[in-house]
């Protein structure tokens, strides 16, 4: 396979790169290094020679350790300035040399400091908050304290005035006599005081009452503005309460009580002078938090300038550590085995890069690198770019390649877009498509760098799916001559006119032809007549069998090419040519059939031809013939059918089971074939007991059958299936006819502004909701069936594994 070209250069598409195995036994010294330029490169799949061992018992699980503790340190940082308000830099790193030991201290140092600041700051916060709250306190037990004083002295005033205006002489002797009493039993009242959060305080209050059966006396006071928690840190709304208990038991309730509510509890003193001395310390607080903060940020603004680039480096290092992992350590253990899979054309750019590794690392000697030969299968590499990559991740969506077999991809990009197109045909539709996907286009440098959401991702992963999908309907919906339902007048006048005034309620017998056929596309004379759905309905019937019939006939060639390229003349003979002859011989008949009449125009009835030509195969056709000797091709086409059947089935299980005799006869010594030769048979090896001394056959002999029930029977429910090609378009077509008449032209004739207004935003609302979006999706997911089953199902395996380098580039940012 060393020469793919002929007369034409290879398409990169069209087959996967040729693979090859290579071993590289690398020093010790230079093998960091080495690994780190094979990462730039990106173009070598390492094989993990240690897979038998844990990731505890590698070779270098410490360094790994080490990188995941960087890595914590580094998503610490990343917090903290998300939290504080800072965004990191996005810049190219200019510390590019950085050594890991260095940074590994470096980065101790700042998370100590850190962790230190944090610490001091929240200390120092917490202080703040709890002296805002004892202000509170402070002021608003204050107020209460004063108004209960004022309102005793007035109190004892008026009494003070009732007794000095009694006239009894006995009354002050008795009065002296009850204080005395009183003196001596009187009970010393204590109070608590602090903050309650507000959702709280009504529990709060009903559980003190309970618990000390309403020998409390409870004032609440509402804090206007919400007050920061010193314990959560949080901002809420609080209430200053007061407490009077009798007691050291109701003290102790009442202290649980405040606990288990979240209460902070706070001294309080009558002395005003206390309120000024916490207003100082408040201020004083204020202004070392401010100072720590700015010290705090500075810090921030220091990592953050700098913390992509030592982000970079410490996933760079955990990768290299984890692929050196997957490296065997030689007998001698001065040399490190490296085995992987990479492209052949990358051969002399792993080996610069293998020198390059040699030179830098001052190692004596060079790492050496050769070619394996293996019967294992390769993985499969496209080089795809920006555009091609969409169109292959939906072939690899249903199965990656199997190694350098026909890559249904190449075709996709056109077939995919277009068979959308045939079910979504509307230039208008077809417009406000790609206006949408040229906004993604223009901008994608700037959305390639952001986050987005699921959704906005994978849409703009497919622009250029979406790009071609919305050219390819701008020219279906000209085809159709539909702008949003309407037919335009766009390359000529309409060929037909009408006979009357009647004529939009006539059949097209009320239309005379007057003018040459309309050159582009559906005569705009068809829409509005009652002629319209049988004409259209017919057309893109007929055409979706057609197209169909066409790209099943396209799959069942590339199998041919796949059988040649493996040299598998069983697969031609027995495959490719019986299937050919079978689905030409049925349903390339009906499509020669269909182009006939278009090109005659017979009245002959299809259906009546195609069931009677298997019921009734020789039986006169009559109006039904569209061309002499219609009979006879149709008895053979039949017989050529039967006949096929049998062919796909019986030949092949014998003659593999008779090659297998033939190989395993005296051919136990062989000479070895060449490396490219190797891969390219093995690549052929199918599941028929090729690389197993005993050959199963009935197992083969099954295998055959279904593959031939499910071919033959494929045929027919293939070709219907097609047939959603019709019923979408048609679909499509009466819901932008019902949305435009129904909505825009109803609100039209009403002759008011405001349901004018409110019917043109339906009518948008309905277009992008329904026709654009839900109609978008429906069309796609119907195509990707018709690639997925109808097409791919007639040669591709699709049961390879896609080659991943070990890539720098391909590090994700959620890569730990």
């Amino acid at each position: 396979m060393a020469d793919r070209g002929g007369c034409c250069p290879p398409m990169d598409l069209f087959r996967s790169e040729a693979m090859q195995l290579v071993q590289l036994i690398i020093p010790m010294e230079s093998a960091h290094l080495t690994v780190s330029y094979l990462g730039d490169l990106g173009l070598l799949q390492f094989k993990d020679l240690n897979s038998d061992k844990s990731p505890f018992q590698r070779t270098y699980a410490a360094q790994i350790k080490r990188c995941g503790e960087m890595a914590r340190k580094l998503r610490f940082f990343k917090e903290q300035m998300l939290k504080a308000g800072f965004s990191t830099s996005t810049k190219p790193g200019a510390e590019t040399g950085i050594d890991l030991d260095d940074l590994e201290v470096k980065l101790g140092e700042h998370e100590a400091e850190l962790i230190e600041m944090n610490a001091n700051c929240g200390k120092l916060q917490r202080g703040y908050n709890e002296l805002l709250e004892y202000k509170l306190v402070l002021q608003k037990a204050g107020e209460f304290c004063a108004s209960a004083q004022h309102s005793a002295t007035t109190q004892q005033r008026e009494m003070g005035s009732r007794q000095m205006g009694d006239e009894s002489i006995e009354t002050p002797l008795l009065q002296e006599q009850e204080t005395s009493t009183d003196l001596s039993k009187q009970v010393k009242l204590g109070f608590i005081t602090g903050l309650v959060p507000r959702e709280k305080s009504m529990a709060f209050e009903r559980i003190l009452f309970r618990a000390t059966r309403g020998n409390v006396f409870l004032k609440q006071v509402p804090v206007e503005d919400p007050v920061t928690d010193p314990v959560s840190g949080e901002k809420m709304e609080k209430n200053v309460f007061v407490v009077f208990y009798s007691g050291e038991r109701a003290k102790n309730k009442i202290l649980k009580i405040c606990e288990a509510f979240g209460a902070n509890r706070y001294p309080f003193a009558e002395d005003r002078l206390m309120v000024n001395e916490v207003s100082g310390r408040i201020s004083e607080l204020k202004t070392t938090i401010d100072a720590g903060l700015l010290l705090r940020d500075n810090l921030l603004q220091t990592i953050g300038d700098q913390l992509e680039q030592w982000n970079i480096k410490v996933k760079k290092e955990k990768s290299i550590y984890h692929t050196l992992n997957m490296l065997s350590l030689d007998v001698t253990k001065k040399c490190l085995v490296a085995e992987g899979w990479s492209p052949v054309f990358a051969t002399k750019q792993i080996q610069e890069a293998l020198q390059r590794a040699a030179f830098y690392s001052n190692s004596q000697v060079g790492a050496i690198f050769q070619v394996l030969h293996t019967r294992e299968s390769p993985p499969t590499y496209f080089r795809t770019n920006k555009f091609t990559s969409a169109f292959q991740e939906i072939v690899d969506a249903y199965g990656v390649a199997k190694y350098q077999e026909a890559n249904p991809g190449v075709y996709t990009i056109i077939t995919f877009p277009f068979l959308f197109a045939v079910m979504f045909g509307d230039w208008g539709h077809g417009i406000c498509l790609f206006l949408a996907t040229l906004f993604f286009i223009v901008r994608e440098k700037k959305l390639s760098s952001q986050k987005l959401g699921d959704i906005t991702e994978m849409t703009f992963g497919g622009r250029y799916v979406i790009l071609m999908m919305s050219l390819f309907s701008i020219y279906t919906g000209l085809v159709y001559n539909e702008f949003f339902s309407v037919p335009f007048e766009l390359f000529s006048r309409s060929a037909y006119a009408c006979r009357d005034l009647s004529c939009r309620d006539a059949t097209s017998v009320g239309l005379i032809k007057v003018l040459d056929t309309y050159p582009f596309g559906v005569d705009p004379a068809w829409h509005g007549s009652r002629s319209e759905l049988p004409f259209l309905n017919s057309l893109k019937m007929k055409m979706s069998i057609l197209l169909g019939v066409a790209q099943m006939n396209l799959g069942i060639m590339l199998s041919y090419f796949n059988a040649t390229f493996f040299s598998n003349s069983l697969n031609i003979w027995f495959q490719f040519i019986p299937q050919m002859i079978f689905l030409n011989s049925l349903f390339g008949y009906l499509s020669l059939l269909i182009i006939v009449k278009w090109c005659t125009g017979s009245q002959a009835d299809l259906y009546h031809v195609m069931i009677y030509m298997f019921l009734s195969p020789t039986d006169e056709l009559g109006e039904n013939q569209l061309f002499p000797g219609q009979k006879t091709a149709q008895i053979v086409l039949l017989l050529l059918a039967l006949v096929s059947v049998p062919w796909m089935l019986l030949p092949k299980p014998f003659l593999l089971k008779k090659q297998h005799e033939n190989r395993h006869q005296g051919q136990s010594y062989a000479p070895l074939e060449s490396t490219d030769e190797t891969l390219l048979s093995e690549a052929n090896h199918d599941s028929h007991g090729h690389d197993h001394e005993e050959f199963e056959f009935g197992e083969v002999f099954v295998h055959q059958l279904i593959h031939t029930i499910e071919f033959v029977l494929g045929a027919v429910s293939n070709t219907a299936s097609y047939l959603r090609l019709w019923a979408l378009s048609l679909a499509h077509s009466e819901l932008s006819v019902v949305f435009y008449e129904k909505v825009l032209l109803l609100a039209w004739g009403f002759n008011n502004v405001i349901i004018l207004v409110v019917g043109i935003i339906v009518f948008i609302f309905a277009t992008v909701g329904v026709l654009l979006v839900m109609e978008t999706l429906s069309a796609f997911l119907h195509a990707l069936r018709l690639h997925w089953v109808e097409f791919q199902n007639k040669f591709y395996e699709g049961d390879g594994y896609k080659f991943h380098p070990f890539a720098f580039a391909l590090l994700d940012d959620e890569d730990e």
